[in-house]
């Protein structure tokens, strides 16, 4: 038999599709019927990405490459660009509604940041072989998890819940694609 605390927290997570207000108790994760609850946290939890119990943000990355790989298939240059901006855009409202549904500022099961970073480190760094986007991956998550310098200043920049939050949970991801987009043009320059 379940004690009781254990059950009620089993039911609390359970229902976890119930849009939370700031500073109300959530689920460490969210889970597929909150996903599926609103078109923001399918989104933000990079359709299904961000469920992933260890390491969301590698994860969500990941499913950016992949992504990108097979977009640029179909996609030329500016189209690419278009859907990055568009991205943006979308993962700003996005971001902002699925963490205050969340209660939680900068869950880290909202991925759509590094998806959306990273599609713009490949696209301006491309065209480049396996191993280039692959160095490209291992930086950008370097940048992305160990916040150095100008990564956790911008981390630190926009905090809080609605549009200014929201953006914030991009910001610093987008230094961190700046960082990785450094890196590789100084190697390239001496290369």
């Amino acid at each position: 038999m379940t004690p009781p605390n254990l059950a009620s927290r089993a039911k609390a997570e359970a229902s976890d599709a119930t849009p939370r207000t700031p500073g109300t108790p959530s689920p460490r994760r969210p889970s597929a019927a909150f996903m599926l609850q609103h078109p923001a946290h399918c989104v933000a939890l990079g359709f299904g990405a961000g469920l992933s119990p260890k390491a969301p943000g590698t994860v969500g990355t990941l499913w950016a490459w992949l992504a990108f790989v097979v977009l640029q298939r179909w996609m030329d240059t500016a189209q690419l660009g278009l859907l990055i901006a568009g991205g943006t855009l979308a993962g700003w409202w996005a971001c902002t509604v699925t963490a205050r549904h969340m209660g939680i500022s900068d869950p880290g099961s909202i991925v759509w940041d590094e998806v959306v970073a990273f599609w713009l480190v490949l696209w301006l760094a491309m065209p480049m072989g396996f191993w280039g986007q692959a160095v490209a991956f291992a930086l950008f998550r370097y940048f992305d998890a160990a916040k150095p310098g100008p990564v956790a200043w911008a981390d630190q920049l926009f905090k809080g819940f609605g549009w200014r939050g929201g953006w914030g949970i991009l910001f610093d991801d987008f230094v961190a694609a700046f960082c990785t987009l450094l890196v590789i043009a100084v190697w390239r320059f001496f290369a």
